[in-house]
């Protein structure tokens, strides 16, 4: 055989056992409460150089390429999933813990990494890549771990997620830029270039997503599946447009994703479904190959400063910030400490401690081995016990069960009707009421209940029970009125 066949059918028997390997094991760490990027982590660390696999990533470069790629998709996954309606609910607090948030947790970071031997310029540029949290890593833990929280702080935690990713490169390629010239960066100059790539990214992504929305509209294409690939590859038309641009290529996405997601699409559930694939694939791989460039023994070396840093970052520097930037929107103590809680770090600050390592900087190895250990503790303190805490604050309840069928409608035209899915409440107004007593709009109705393992056809005498599944079809413009009868929409 071949040597290029023999090396080309082991990289692919790998890559295929370890992705079955982490979906099946997935199923089983969330019954254990157990995050499950820790478990992609780990199954990194097994088959990397130092483990059973002994499979070395040597190229830094291609790691950050590899993650550069899964993070568009789960950034572009997370736009297309935030309805209108949290950007308008959580827009002020999660802009301004994004911004001012990752700036205060950074300079909190640094200040300590300094006092633990980091000179202060090497100390800012860790508290910069570990200051944002990780929307992968926030959505596995909150919408894998079926942490269901209540609506304001999820609607905060998961917008900040998808901002704060932006400044926190921003920050990073200029402060690398800094540590290499021996120099700090004028603090005008760099907020000027923090507003500059913020501004051109956002408007880039705007624009992508409404050429993207226009496209999508009026092209008929002869398949269905066309539709998720021609908006997949938009996506990364709007990371690699904003970048050579000087803008921030992560905001564009997560923008782009968004405006697209707020508009009238075909074949949505279709779309939203690739899209959906894309976003755990990328998960998966991003967090096996960092995992496989972990030295384990170097990890051992550097754990009194990490887990120092680490403790710090989840019990002073995130919770501080998090107060001083919550305060003018009357958050309550709870709600506030949930949210500081929540601040999950993960692939972002492994990512970007890549950037001063390939820039050659001064300390940047040691700098990667420690967000290492900060995102390791972050997962396994605050991932693994989110659900305890949030419930302990009052915050959280048990996720509804998912149903036992769905039903949608696909269409290769746009549609101004919505299919919505309900799970009947105790405390709903329907709950209990037959379907000819529930006042439906003039055009809207009730097209399925799903009660178990069973399916009924909701005739006038059905009567809806609490833990039913009810799929009602209406006009967009009868949207809010279906909302009110039935309450919160099943996820």
């Amino acid at each position: 055989m071949p040597v290029e066949l023999r090396a080309t059918a082991l990289s692919l028997l790998v890559a295929g056992a370890l992705l079955a390997l982490s979906v099946i094991a997935a199923r089983f760490v969330r019954g254990a409460g157990i995050p499950v990027v820790l478990l992609f982590l780990g199954l990194g660390m097994l088959a990397g150089p130092e483990g059973l696999g002994h499979i070395a990533v040597e190229s830094y470069g291609l790691a950050y390429q590899v993650g550069s790629l899964a993070l568009v998709f789960i950034l572009f996954d997370g736009g297309l999933r935030t309805p209108l309606e949290v950007v308008r609910r959580a827009a002020a607090p999660a802009t301004v813990l994004a911004t001012a948030g990752v700036l205060l947790t950074a300079a909190m970071v640094g200040a300590g990494a300094h006092l633990l031997g980091f000179s202060w310029m090497g100390g800012l540029l860790l508290g910069v890549i570990v200051a944002s949290t990780d929307s992968a890593t926030v959505f596995s833990v909150l919408r894998g771990g079926g942490v269901h929280l209540q609506e304001r702080v999820a609607a905060v935690v998961e917008l900040e997620s998808g901002l704060n990713d932006p400044m926190a490169a921003i920050l990073t390629f200029e402060l690398t830029a800094a540590l290499l010239a021996g120099r700090p960066p004028h603090p005008w100059l760099l907020g000027l270039e923090v507003v500059e790539q913020l501004a051109i990214g956002g408007a880039i992504g705007i624009a992508v997503g409404l050429a993207a929305r226009f496209v999508a509209t009026h092209v008929r294409l002869h398949a269905g599946g066309l539709y998720p690939m021609l908006t997949a590859a938009l996506a990364l038309v709007a990371y690699g447009l904003a970048t050579l641009a000087s803008g921030s290529g992560f905001l564009a996405v997560y923008a782009a994703g968004f405006v697209l997601g707020n508009g009238r699409l075909p074949n949505r559930g279709t779309m939203l479904r690739i899209h959906d694939f894309l976003a755990w694939a990328g998960q998966i791989g991003m967090f096996i190959v960092l995992g496989m460039l972990v030295r384990p023994s170097r990890l051992v070396g550097i754990a009194p400063v990490g887990l120092a840093i680490a403790l710090m970052l989840a019990f002073v520097a995130r919770p501080l910030a998090v107060v001083a930037c919550l305060l003018p929107f009357r958050f309550s103590v709870r709600e506030t400490a949930a949210i500081g809680w929540i601040g999950l770090r993960g692939a972002v600050p492994i990512i970007l401690a890549l950037v001063p390592v390939l820039a050659r900087a001064r300390g940047a190895e040691d700098i990667f081995d420690v967000v290492f250990f900060v995102v390791l503790g972050s997962v396994l303190l605050q991932g693994g016990t989110t659900r305890a805490v949030t419930r302990r604050l009052g915050l959280s309840s048990p996720a509804p069960p998912t149903p036992a069928a769905l039903l949608e409608i696909e269409s290769t035209r746009p549609l101004d009707v919505e299919l919505i899915t309900f799970c009947v409440d105790p405390a709903s107004a329907v709950c209990g009421a037959r379907i000819a007593d529930i006042p439906f709009p003039a055009r809207s109705s009730a097209m399925l209940v799903v009660r178990g393992s069973e399916l009924l056809a909701p005739k006038g005498d059905t009567e809806l029970l609490a833990g039913d599944h009810v799929f009602v079809f209406c006009p967009r413009e009868d949207v809010a009125v279906v909302r009110l009868l039935f309450g919160r929409e099943a996820e």
